[in-house]
């Protein structure tokens, strides 16, 4: 079977209007502005409309990343969204987006892999259209976390927002860049650290525990500290080993857009310089799948990175999940 190189033709962003600062969370709940910012390095985050879903901040990222890419959605042929935050449970949110976007021929399917699912995304729409399955996709990573956050809960609602990223896949014309390695992987017995106990059929919400925000996201933070630095270090350095790059091919690393601390502690590890990790957490906060999909837009757009660069991708989320990509821009 030919294989067919797979690059990122466009990538676009979307965040709602809405500003949620630090100074105004303060009000809510016991903290402080510098408290957030010394521990996340959040200053605000972005808060969708009690009207805007996870599927409408989503199509507008697809329509951004489209125009970039030069592709029409009636030439769109894969649609794959990463989300914990869908729309509805069934059908899924990628199918809402299919109908947004009018790509009448684009087969649709959601992917839940909490913040790595971008990633993970990424992954299968390559394999998929370096078989050639497929010419072309377009993933998305887009979540409404204010839906599913504890605003009582000081250690947690610091840390979230909204918005969605998208990016079209397409093959490789000869002379252009493509996705060169990927690396994805999961540990199960880390279920518990962080989630939404409820909602599911483990925990339906019932009239009888309606109360106690079991629909919300919990996170015991220094365990997911330290499993998130060594997943990270040990997915990046195996893309960029595939690869076969060194610290000094890479002009630019996004990673997971969750805490300063961890990136800094990732940035260290792989001997890479500050000046060469893309940071947007502090203007919208984790916003779970969305994150890395957001910031690879915005790095794209700004020039953090041009055609011919080397650049990396890494996240974690819950599950626990990790995901790595090196890309040849």
């Amino acid at each position: 079977m030919i294989f067919h190189p797979v690059c990122i033709a466009g990538t676009g962003s979307y965040v709602p209007e809405r500003v949620l600062t630090n100074a105004e969370l303060a009000t809510r709940v016991d903290t402080s502005e510098e408290w957030i910012l010394t521990r996340t390095g959040i200053r605000e985050r972005r808060i969708a409309a009690a009207d805007e879903t996870t599927s409408h901040m989503a199509t507008h990222a697809a329509r951004r990343a489209l125009e970039q890419a030069g592709l029409t959605a009636a030439e769109l042929e894969l649609i794959i969204v990463a989300t914990i935050t869908p729309d509805t449970p069934t059908p899924a949110t990628a199918c809402y987006i299919q109908q947004n976007l009018g790509a009448t021929r684009a087969v649709a399917f959601d992917i839940s892999a909490a913040c790595s699912g971008f990633l993970y995304a990424m992954k299968i729409a390559k394999r998929l259209i370096a078989s050639g399955a497929f010419k072309n996709a377009i993933i998305i990573g887009a979540e409404k976390l204010s839906s599913v956050t504890n605003w009582d809960d000081r250690s947690t609602c610091v840390l979230f927002g909204d918005g969605a990223g998208a990016a079209v896949l397409r093959i490789a014309e000869p002379g252009e860049g493509s996705i060169i390695a990927t690396e994805m992987g999961t540990d199960g017995t880390l279920t518990h650290l962080l989630q939404i106990p409820g909602g599911g059929t483990a925990c339906p919400i019932t009239a009888a525990n309606v109360n106690e925000q079991l629909g919300t996201l919990r996170m015991l933070g220094k365990e997911v500290f330290k499993h998130a630095v060594n997943r990270m270090k040990e997915a990046a350095e195996k893309v960029i080993a595939r690869a076969g790059l060194k610290a000094e091919d890479i002009a630019c690393v996004i990673p997971h857009q969750a805490n300063l601390r961890i990136i800094d502690a990732i940035a260290d590890r792989l001997a890479v310089p500050n000046d060469r990790v893309f940071i947007n957490l502090d203007k919208y906060g984790n916003t779970s799948a969305a994150a890395i999909a957001i910031a690879l837009d915005e790095a794209n757009r700004n020039g953090a990175f041009k055609r011919g660069d080397n650049i990396v991708l890494v996240v974690f989320g819950a599950g626990l999940t990790w995901a790595a990509a090196a890309i040849r821009w």
